[in-house]
């Protein structure tokens, strides 16, 4: 059975590696690098510039599955301290 990749999986394709930032029926990107922003624009929220390289699906069969993150947010135990998180922020 091929890869299926995933967002939040951590892939290597060719020289690069990264998390998988979207996924659609025909592309990926993965996000191989992020730096803060300098000026956060009025309004905005997104605190990090995002580098992402487009990986069509043609060339899925050549990504090498590394590990992902989903299990740090999926676990029980995650869960209640990203909520007890979420509560001291607001």
């Amino acid at each position: 059975m091929n890869y299926i990749p995933q967002i939040d999986d951590y892939v290597q394709w060719k020289t690069h590696e990264g998390w998988i930032y979207f996924k659609d029926d025909q592309y990926i990107t993965i996000e191989i690098g992020t730096s803060n922003k300098k000026d956060i624009e009025n309004g905005s929220h997104h605190k990090k510039n995002h580098t992402l390289l487009v990986c069509h699906y043609w060339y899925w069969k050549d990504l090498k599955y590394i590990k992902n993150r989903r299990e740090n947010y999926d676990s029980p135990k995650n869960a209640i301290k990203n909520m007890e998180n979420k509560i001291k922020k607001s």
